[in-house]
């Protein structure tokens, strides 16, 4: 089964730079979590966070907050493997798509989604052409881009459901890498890893699809037939 950190932290945060505007607090309880509140409760889990495999899901992601820190500290780990002489380029681009598919969010305003997901390529995107500047290859940065699309999930975590296709479930995307850079990915219901699933669905470690492995550099809609 899937196994995922799910970060669930619920503060008062008053600051009016943590508001977007009154009638989004009004209408939807939006309340970001500045940097500080986030540190300190990331560093609870600070060995997980420094994991590149540790799988981190936020059921209320806004604009990516938690998620970021989160990527930051993996891609953190990530250059310092190439520092220390230990890792290739290939191997450093091997280990920001696993970082990447290891982090999820649910959030239910699609700005916010959306902005979650530039947020978190831009992060890598910088870190990356940092490192290798034009050595970098863009077809890993579209294998990151494809991820996000994937794991930044515009749904309501409460009711199980897309917001953008309301007729469907949330569906949370297993990646494991295999051997020879392939990539496996098993598709799992989120309401029958978290919800009140009946017997034996519930967190049974049947996923609803499942698909060929794909190489860490191809990921993207033709790869899986979309």
């Amino acid at each position: 089964m899937l196994l995922l950190t799910i970060i669930c932290f619920f503060m008062d945060t008053p600051k009016a730079k943590q508001v977007k505007s009154r009638e989004r607090v009004q209408q939807h309880g939006e309340v970001f979590t500045n940097e500080r509140e986030v540190n300190a409760m990331l560093d609870l889990v600070k060995h997980e966070t420094e994991r590149i495999d540790s799988r981190f899901l936020e059921p209320a992601c806004g604009d990516g907050n938690f998620l970021a820190e989160i990527l930051r500290r993996k891609l953190r780990v990530c250059r310092s493997f190439v520092e220390q002489g230990k890792n290739t380029q290939l191997e450093y681009e091997k280990n920001i798509v696993l970082a990447v598919s290891s982090i999820y969010g649910i959030e239910l305003l699609p700005d916010n989604a959306m902005a979650c997901r530039e947020r978190l390529f831009k992060i890598c995107e910088d870190e990356y052409r940092a490192l290798f500047a034009d050595k970098a290859k863009e077809e890993c940065l579209e294998s990151i881009r494809y991820l996000l699309s994937k794991n930044i999930i515009i749904g309501n975590a409460l009711t199980y459901h897309r917001v953008d296709k309301p007729k469907e479930w949330i569906i949370i995307s297993e990646w494991s890498l295999l051997g020879g850079g392939m990539m496996n990915r098993r598709d799992y219901d989120f309401y029958d890893m978290v919800g009140d699933g009946q017997g034996d669905s519930f967190f049974s470690d049947m996923p609803c699809a499942t698909f060929e492995p794909v190489h860490f550099l191809k990921l993207n809609p033709q790869s899986y037939g979309e």
